[in-house]
């Protein structure tokens, strides 16, 4: 049989079906299976959302290809969002639709990237963002975060490590930890990133569940330059709860967009045009419905704080988002067997802190998005006692 591509064959396995596959060896004896792997809302798309992505779907229109960079009425819509989110005017011109953020990310890399060129992912980092860069042959810097900073990214730090990196990303809020990287330490980044003529990549998938206290989330596109060395990335995928129709959207300069419009076309071509055509008029329609459904994940955080303080031995390292980032009991055993055991032995399911980057062996990542509080009451009696060893 002819080899595959070495880049692939060194690219992690994905993290969730390789947990959910622990469980299928689980017996029931601790009631049903709790799944707190994967970042999904845990309640449905708005039903005049859903109407309007079945209209649209049926229509011919959506069987057609699209524009390159998305349909200009979505655009619109998102580049007025942006702008009042942040409080400065970001041009529709500056927005381009993708299939999807992981698409949006490999498409980003692949622009910026030369032959030998790294980017820069602070650790614990989102595996597929890790995947991706190996994927494509781009070397990572790995920068790594502590849980005594709070998971923040120390840009000091980052400098040491700035030979031959290309790009630096970021996400905040932050995918695995839930971390909240304050303004002025975005500012640090971006400052390290124009003195040394690389870029800064923020992914913000998750900012529409930011607390009205952390908005604006950083003050970069103030600067009348912003698109000459930043790239903003984002998702509909949570705050609308359409993650199936694969839609997201890159924020970016006329010199990079150059360069994209390539990757977009080579990659895509088009993004899904039913669901643009639907969100186009959700963006404005559903503002309401998306700042109550961030109340809502508020709660959920504040309702898993709560289940962590019952659990001795752990300790809740970061809270933020969709996520908590628990540290096991010193007694406990690594976190890949760990969360092995609790799939296998008490039906919860967990990402293992490895399969988010080097030097994570003694945590865990629980998403609570999908789970009600009546669902994260019962996280604390899951986690309790100690698992067997094999």
């Amino acid at each position: 049989m002819p080899q595959l591509s070495p880049r692939i064959r060194d690219t992690q396995n994905p993290p969730i079906p390789a947990v959910r596959a622990w469980a299928a060896r689980y017996d029931g004896a601790a009631g049903q299976i709790l799944d707190l792997t994967q970042a999904v809302p845990g309640y449905p798309p708005h039903p005049d959302l859903l109407a309007r992505l079945a209209e649209a779907a049926g229509g011919r229109a959506a069987a057609t290809y699209g524009p390159i960079d998305g349909e200009p009425a979505l655009r619109e819509a998102l580049a007025a969002d942006i702008s009042g989110f942040y409080g400065e005017c970001v041009p529709s011109e500056a927005v381009a639709i993708t299939s999807g953020g992981n698409l949006a990310f490999t498409m980003a890399m692949t622009v910026l990237a030369d032959t030998g060129e790294a980017v820069m992912l602070p650790s614990p980092w989102y595996f597929n963002h890790r995947m991706a860069l190996t994927a494509l042959g781009i070397p990572c810097v790995p920068l790594d975060c502590r849980a005594e900073d709070g998971f923040i990214p120390d840009p000091d730090h980052a400098e040491t490590l700035m030979a031959g990196v290309r790009a630096i990303v970021l996400v905040t809020p932050n995918n695995p930890t839930g971390a909240v990287y304050p303004p002025a330490i975005i500012a640090r980044f971006a400052d390290l990133a124009r003195r040394h003529d690389a870029w800064l990549v923020l992914d913000e998938t998750y900012r529409d569940f930011l607390a009205p206290s952390q908005c604006p989330p950083h003050t970069l596109f103030a600067d009348p330059d912003w698109g000459d060395g930043f790239i903003h990335l984002y998702s509909f995928s949570k705050a609308y709860c359409v993650p199936g129709h694969r839609v997201a959207a890159i924020a970016s300069g006329a010199g990079f967009r150059a360069g994209l419009m390539k990757a977009l076309d080579t990659m895509q071509i088009c993004a899904p045009r039913a669901a643009q055509t639907a969100l186009a008029w959700g963006v404005e329609a559903l503002r309401d419905w998306r700042l109550a459904n961030r109340d809502l994940m508020a709660g959920r955080a504040t309702t898993f704080r709560r289940a962590a303080a019952q659990l001795p031995g752990w300790r809740l390292d970061a809270l933020g988002a969709y996520f908590a980032y628990l540290r096991l009991p010193e007694d406990a055993p690594d976190a890949i067997a760990m969360a092995e055991r609790l799939a296998v032995e008490r039906g919860l399911l967990g990402l293992p802190g490895p399969f988010f980057g080097p030097g994570q062996e003694r945590h865990l990542r629980l998403a609570f998005a999908n789970a009600e509080d009546s669902v994260i009451a019962q996280v604390p009696a899951r986690l309790r006692g100690p698992v067997s060893r094999d």
